[in-house]
Parts: structure tokens; sequence; C-alpha cells
């Protein structure tokens, strides 16, 4: 089984809605908007999952704070961490995920985590953007 048909399995599984499927270039946009998850891209880059979400606006001024408390968030979350874009003006989650042994509950851990990390630190990322 190839590791997109592998990844849509689990995500029917999952339950999980997928608004599109681009299956040449192997992606997923993934919406579960009662968890948090809006827009989540699944990218299948084998021999790697890449799960990717955007979270935040960096603001323009106090942003060493913001970059200070991203990195001490990074230290409580399960699985993946808050990244900046190359621009530095974005936050997103973001998980790598090895497909070759990958499992449904690996696939779901990942994806409970970022529902998990938005709700437990979803109000400070928003102030953070402010």
């Amino acid at each position: 089984m190839d590791g997109f048909t592998k990844i849509k399995n689990y995500l029917n599984d999952l339950e999980l809605t997928t608004s599109e499927e681009i299956p040449e270039e192997g992606i997923f946009i993934v919406q579960d908007e009662e968890n948090g998850i809006l827009n989540l891209l699944i990218d299948v880059e084998e021999p790697i999952v890449i799960l990717e979400q955007f979270i935040i606006e960096i603001p323009a001024q106090g942003n060493e704070r913001c970059y200070r408390r991203l990195l001490q968030m990074n230290r409580n979350l399960v699985h993946g961490a808050f990244v900046i874009d190359e621009q530095a003006t974005r936050v997103y989650f973001r998980d790598t995920l090895q497909l070759a042994n990958l499992d449904r509950n690996e696939l779901e851990g990942s994806i409970k985590a970022l529902s998990l990390a938005l709700a437990e630190m979803g109000n400070e990322l928003l102030e953070l953007a402010h």
C-alpha cells in the first residue's frame, strides 16, 4: 500500500474530514473544528509524513518575547513543535513522522497533541499574537 492510501485509510478510521485531497502531491487538508483542527496540512513525502497547521501571526513588535515563550511551550508538547516560517511572520504547529512504521495510533496521537496544545495554550497563543 502506498503512503497516500495508508494515511487516507487512517484518516477515515479516525473519522476525520478532509476538505481537500491532492493525491498527485500527497496532500490532505483536514478539518475538525470541534477540536481546533483548521486546515491541518498532512503532506505524505515518503519516507516521512509532515503535519502542519497555521497557528498565529507573529507581531512586528515584541517578537523576542513571542519566540522565547514558543520555545518554553514546546517543552510541554506531547508531539510536534511550534515553529516559525522562514520570514519569521507566522507560527505553525508541525510534526514529522516516519511513514514506514507509522500506525494509526501514532497519527492519531500527533493530531490529538495539536488539539491538546490548542486547548491548553490557545488563549496564550492568541495573546502572543497581539
